[in-house]
């Protein structure tokens, strides 16, 4: 039996000075490089990361974004703010992330369970090809991509925790929904974040 970690979205976009910025998205991009660098291989048999990649996804931008299902323009493919964010990204180059999922070319897709590698092989299959029955999840945010990923995780049969500790929310209101929605999907919660101002 494996266990991997899902890092999801650490680009650009979502830390400060991005598109949608998340308040404290630079110091998890920190926090999880650590993590990685200090538990590969050990804790964790794979280390995957998922990316945002938009081409066109329709309504997902908005001029007028409600913020929950619609957005402003963010993470467009080919542009820097799609890319890894620079506390991160070394550890992708370095190898330390076995693959990179990317979600949401023509649509909003939130989860990383709808993203696919270079080669077309989605997450589910990735892992399951691997052994992988456990898996944690963490990054940015948790009550919009973390939590879709790992509600998904669940729903594909894989056991998930979600660690708080390295992971931020966007708004008090929804990070607290997204944690009863954990509790309620059966996805396991560890350590401690604060809730967001």
């Amino acid at each position: 039996m494996s266990r991997g970690l899902i890092v999801v979205d650490v680009q650009n976009d979502f830390c400060e000075g991005g598109s949608v910025p998340v308040a404290g998205g630079a110091r998890i991009a920190s926090a999880i490089a650590e993590l990685v660098e200090q538990s590969a291989g050990r804790d964790y048999q794979y280390v995957v990361a998922t990316r945002d990649h938009h081409v066109d996804p329709g309504s997902h931008f908005s001029e007028t974004p409600d913020f929950q299902d619609s957005f402003p323009v963010h993470c467009v493919a080919g542009n820097e703010g799609a890319e890894f964010h620079p506390h991160f990204a070394p550890v992708v180059t370095d190898g330390k992330v076995h693959a990179v999922f990317f979600k949401g070319a023509h649509s909003a897709s939130k989860s990383g369970f709808e993203g696919t590698d270079a080669e077309g092989t989605s997450l589910a299959d990735w892992l399951r090809i691997r052994g992988v029955e456990d898996v944690d999840v963490v990054g940015i945010a948790t009550d919009h991509c973390v939590r879709a990923t790992a509600l998904d995780a669940v729903a594909a049969g894989f056991r998930a925790r979600v660690r708080l500790d390295y992971s931020v929310g966007v708004a008090p209101h929804t990070t607290v929904a997204a944690l009863d929605d954990f509790r309620q999907a059966g996805v396991a919660v560890s350590g401690e974040a604060p809730v967001p101002e």
